[in-house]
């Protein structure tokens, strides 16, 4: 095994609804698509959405993957070109419907940082050095 990531896979209850957010709010493009799953064009690390279930037929680990997740368990970052682009790139995202989580502020190792969450309440950042 290499030490590196070649795949993030979001486990969703509703693919359909996480699919549209992250097409229509996120600006992400569809690569391949089946039924409960979804996998988007992304350079670098592949990234996807797939449901719980199908997740615990894949693996037969139905109750780790079936029990009702609590609390914060992972975090998208996504890169802006400038401070100004975290602050108009966080008005267009809450617009089209993007949960507003905190607004832009410079973070205090430098960054300007905001955060989000999508439809199944996974809050993520944007962010500029």
């Amino acid at each position: 095994m290499k030490a590196r990531i070649a795949l993030v896979t979001v486990l969703a209850n509703d693919v359909p609804k996480m699919k549209q957010f992250y097409q229509d709010v996120l600006g992400f493009t569809i690569n391949s698509e089946m039924d409960g799953y979804v996998e988007f064009e992304n350079e670098g690390v592949r990234f996807s959405i797939c449901t719980r279930q199908m997740m615990a037929d894949i693996t037969g680990c139905h109750e780790s993957f079936n029990e009702k997740r609590t609390g914060q368990a992972f975090e998208l970052a996504f890169p802006c070109d400038s401070p100004e682009d975290v602050e108009q790139s966080y008005t267009d995202i809450v617009a089209k419907g993007a949960t507003p989580i905190k607004e832009p502020a410079t973070m205090p190792w430098g960054q300007t940082t905001a955060f989000f969450a999508d439809p199944e309440g996974n809050i993520h950042e944007i962010f500029a050095d």
